[in-house]
Formats: C-alpha cells, sequence, structure tokens
C-alpha cells in the first residue's frame, strides 16, 4: 500500500522520536509496525525467525546486532516508504548487502535492520556491454549468472563478498590491473535519496552525486541497483597454495620478486602472513586471466614446498569460490590497513614478524629484539587469550591501478600516484577481547606504517582504503581534499541527516 504524503505525515507523527531513540525500544517497534502497514505485500518486516536470523546475521559476530525488525524492500516505492519513515522518525537503522563488513555497527543496528536481500536481480544487456545488479547479492552470484554469456565484472576476489559494500566503498577485484576499480565501471547507480525521490544517477544525469557514490559510501541515500560495464570472459588459471612456516623465506622471495618484475595487467596475486590457531603460515592466491600464464611469472611460487595446492585452470567463479573467504564466519573480527608504494624485501618481513611467522633470516641487533616481541606479543599472549587468526596481506597492483577511472570519484582522495593495501585481520572468540584486539591492530597498522616510512615510501598522505579502514579512521586519511566536496553534497541531498542515522564513515 502507497501513502500519500498527508497520511504518511501523520503516521510518523504518531511514532516520532530523537537521535537518542537506539535505547528506546517502544519507538523501534512503533516503527517497524509503521513499516509493516505501509509498504506493498511485494516486501516483509520480520521480528524472529529464519528470515530475521539471515537479515541480521553478518559473517563476523561482533557486526551483528540483534535488531528490533528487519525489513526486507522488494521495490524502490518501498525502500522510499521505510526511508521517510525511519528519517521523520529519528530512529536508527542501517542497511545491509552481503554483511561483509568487519566495523561494528556499520551494516547493523539496534533499530531496523534494513536488508536488500530481495534486490537480486542479475540483468545482463548486450547490446550495451553492461548488467544491472541488484545489491542484495555477493559477488559470487553475479559470477554465476553472467558466465553463461561468457562476460565478467570488475568484482570481488573471495567468495562471500557483498556486491554493495564493495562497490560502494572502492572495490579492487582479479581484474583491477586491466580495467580499474570496481566505482570505475559503474555506470549507473539507482538511488532512493533520503527525500524518498528514487532517481538514476550517471555521469550526465547527476554529476555530483555520480561522483559522490563512487567511493562515499552509504551517505547518499540507499542504492539499489548498480549497473555495471561488464568484458569478455573465458577460463582463468590459478587457485591458492599454503606453506609452512620453514617455507617462509623462500615464498618471501618470491612474492617480491613477483611485485617488482612482473608488469603483465592480467596477472595477479595475493598472499598473507598468516598465524592460525596457533600455527604460523603464508598462503599465496595466484591468477592469471587466461587459461595459462606465461613462463616466468609464477614459477617460483609453484616450486617452493608446500602444505596444500589448488591451482588450475577453471572458471572464474571457481576461482573465486576456491580462495579461503578470510571470513572465519562465527567469530569476532576487525580490518585495519595501510596503503604503500611497494613491497620491498624489508617490510615483506615486517609482516611476516607481525604475524608471529619466522623467517630465520640474520637481523641487526635492533631488529632482532623487535621480532623477539611481536612473535611473543602476537603469538604467545593474544592468540591465547582469544585470537583465532592473525592475518597480514600482500595486495600488489601496477601503478597505473588509478589510471583507468573516465570521471571524478570520491575514493581515493588523490589518483595523482598508485599505492596498494595491507590488510591486516584479527578474529577472535570473546567480545570481552574486543578492545584487546582492536588496540592490537591499531599499534600493529602503526609498527608497519613507519616501517615503510624509514624504507623512504612516501605515504603520508596515502589514501587508506574505506571497506578495510577500522571504525575511527579520520575521513581525511581516505578521502582527503575530496572530504569538503562530499561534505557540500551530503548537505544538498541529505539536509536533515537521515543518513547519519545508520553507521558507517559519515561526512
Amino acid at each position: 500500500m502507497l501513502l500519500s504524503p498527508t497520511s504518511l505525515t501523520i503516521l510518523v507523527g504518531m511514532v516520532a522520536c530523537n537521535t537518542a531513540a537506539a535505547a528506546d525500544t517502544s519507538v523501534a517497534w512503533k516503527t517497524c509496525e509503521v513499516i509493516a502497514s505501509s509498504v506493498s505485500s511485494e516486501s516483509a518486516v520480520y521480528y524472529g525467525g529464519v528470515e530475521y536470523n539471515d537479515d541480521i546475521h553478518h559473517w563476523a559476530s561482533s557486526s551483528t546486532q540483534l535488531a528490533t525488525c528487519s525489513f526486507e524492500p522488494a521495490t524502490i516505492q518501498d525502500v522510499d516508504i521505510a526511508l521517510q519513515i525511519i528519517g521523520e522518525n529519528r530512529c536508527p537503522f542501517a542497511v545491509k548487502g552481503g554483511g561483509h563488513t568487519a566495523n561494528p555497527g556499520f551494516s547493523s543496528t539496534t533499530g531496523v535492520q534494513v536488508a536488500m536481500t530481495r534486490f537480486s536481480e542479475v540483468t545482463y544487456d548486450s547490446a550495451s556491454q553492461t548488467a544491472v545488479v541488484g545489491t542484495g547479492l555477493i559477488w559470487d552470484d553475479v559470477y554465476s549468472a553472467l558466465e553463461p554469456y561468457g562476460v565478467n565484472v570488475v568484482g570481488g576476489r573471495i567468495t562471500g563478498v557483498g556486491v554493495a559494500g564493495l562497490t560502494l566503498g572502492g572495490g579492487y577485484s582479479w581484474l583491477s590491473n586491466e580495467h580499474g576499480l570496481t566505482i570505475d565501471n559503474v555506470e549507473a547507480f539507482e538511488l532512493v535519496m533520503p527525500n524518498g525521490k528514487a532517481v538514476n544517477v550517471t555521469q550526465s544525469s547527476y554529476q555530483d552525486l555520480f561522483y559522490a557514490l563512487k567511493g562515499g559510501l552509504n551517505n547518499f541515500g540507499i542504492v539499489t541497483r548498480f549497473t555495471l560495464k561488464t568484458f569478455p570472459q573465458g577460463q582463468v588459471w590459478g587457485g591458492t597454495i599454503t606453506y609452512p612456516n620453514t617455507s617462509a623465506v623462500q615464498i618471501t622471495a618470491a612474492i617480491a620478486d613477483f611485485v617488482e618484475n612482473c608488469s603483465d595487467p592480467k596477472a595477479g596475486m595475493l598472499s598473507a602472513y598468516e598465524y592460525s590457531a596457533g600455527v604460523p603460515l603464508v598462503l599465496s592466491i595466484v591468477f592469471y586471466n587466461d587459461p595459462t600464464p606465461p613462463m616466468g611469472i609464477f614459477e617460483k611460487f609453484l616450486s617452493i614446498p608446500f602444505s596444500t595446492k589448488d591451482v588450475s585452470t577453471r572458471s572464474f567463479l571457481s576461482l573465486v569460490r576456491s580462495a579461503p573467504s578470510n571470513s572465519t564466519d562465527g567469530l569476532r573480527g576487525i580490518f585495519n590497513m595501510i596503503s604503500v608504494t611497494g613491497f620491498p624485501i624489508e617490510l615483506l618481513q615486517s609482516e611476516a614478524d607481525e604475524a608471529s611467522v619466522s623467517l630465520l633470516i640474520p637481523f641487526d641487533i635492533e631488529s632482532t629484539r623487535q621480532l623477539t616481541f611481536v612473535t611473543q606479543y602476537w603469538g604467545k599472549e593474544l592468540a591465547p587469550l582469544s585470537g583465532v587468526l592473525l592475518s597480514y596481506s600482500v595486495e600488489p597492483f601496477l601503478p597505473t591501478i588509478f589510471s583507468h577511472n573516465t570521471s571524478p570519484s570520491a575514493y581515493p582522495g588523490s589518483r595523482d600516484y598508485s599505492v596498494s593495501p595491507i590488510r591486516i585481520y584479527f578474529a577472535w572468540t570473546l567480545s570481552s577481547s574486543d578492545e584487546l584486539m582492536q588496540n592490537a591492530i591499531r599499534t600493529s597498522a602503526a609498527k608497519l606504517f613507519n616501517k615503510a616510512l624509514e624504507l623512504g615510501q612516501d605515504i603520508e598522505n596515502a589514501p587508506l582504503y574505506p571497506n578495510d579502514a577500522i571504525f575511527d579512521t579520520p575521513l581525511e586519511r581516505m578521502y582527503g581534499d575530496n572530504v569538503h566536496s562530499l561534505r557540500a553534497i551530503r548537505r544538498s541531498v541529505d539536509p536533515d541527516d537521515v543518513m547519519g542515522l545508520a553507521g558507517g564513515f559519515k561526512f
């Protein structure tokens, strides 16, 4: 049932509340009831049961909250109605796509949990070579739907990652060396603005909003669909190799060699130094966007003694699903990251130290002291207390990574030079350890940042990746000087700060 502006105003007035309503469960209950009685029969509101549990679920249990109700909109009209009710009532809410954020409260709430599950279509248009993709999907679903057409989009690298969050935060992909970030390949955003107006945002129709949505997260309304460029996609080569601690020196040398010498845009690699359940190890995911890679690119990775290896010619979807998801579903977790301009051997050694992977390489006296401290602290103190997994990634991209953009974007704050991410991921079991682990991951990131500076890297103002940045990261560290224009756009489209009632980084 659609409501007239007059009747809608009467209904929202019945449950008026203020921004402190997070603790006022009666207001949230009434808001849920109004939404349930106002939207069409295509949508649904749940207060419990399987659907409710699915709607509030996040892969990191620390990112899950008990919402008063969950709302699954099925149409943009129902998103419009619900957003007006929520905004007028000043009641907390959250919007969840795939639920893969590790920042608590970014896509969860004690108020109204909006779950985009029913926006699940993938429609391919061969004439325009684009695909319209719903924001309730994970990338596995998109790759599966497009595979019969022999095309692909620039999306997530591991299984289970949501379309909405990755895209609105920037989006690094196995195809980024060839085509740029996910946001560089968005043709249009279907957006329900905070005032309830549904618009199709393109470079020509809403230039400022188009710029802001390209990396600006959930600040400007609720995105229901993306129109993405597609590219021909055949079989790829790659998979995951895990190495024991005894191979750490060799794999570290192979990683450094790959970063230094591989300039093939079809080639990609993601490695991680990990301390998992008390066991240090290194894993590498290798990728080539053809059935067979040229000789010389990955031979070192394949020749090193390994624990497990799953590398073959396969579909793109198979490769994504074969990679470890880093989700460790059900555990608590947090990400943090730094951006670097390269991965010299000394920086890789420092990553290994942080993860308690012993490289058994001669260090000077100062480095030896640091290595001993780090190994004892992370491995012998954090892990037994509550830590299940410590992971430090190496995610190199070509210097051309930011050159594929054809229009301005919110992220990165500057495209003047290229950077690659080091993502740190801690997972643990006890809620009582949240502050301990969050502080530890901040300390660890700072240590690696300082190490990169010591090595001469100009990263003081290097843009941090919003999807991996810890929740208290300053906006300027991600968006640079773009923060000023993004705040102005936010004020123009959301003067009543409706989206401020949801979690996440806010302008």
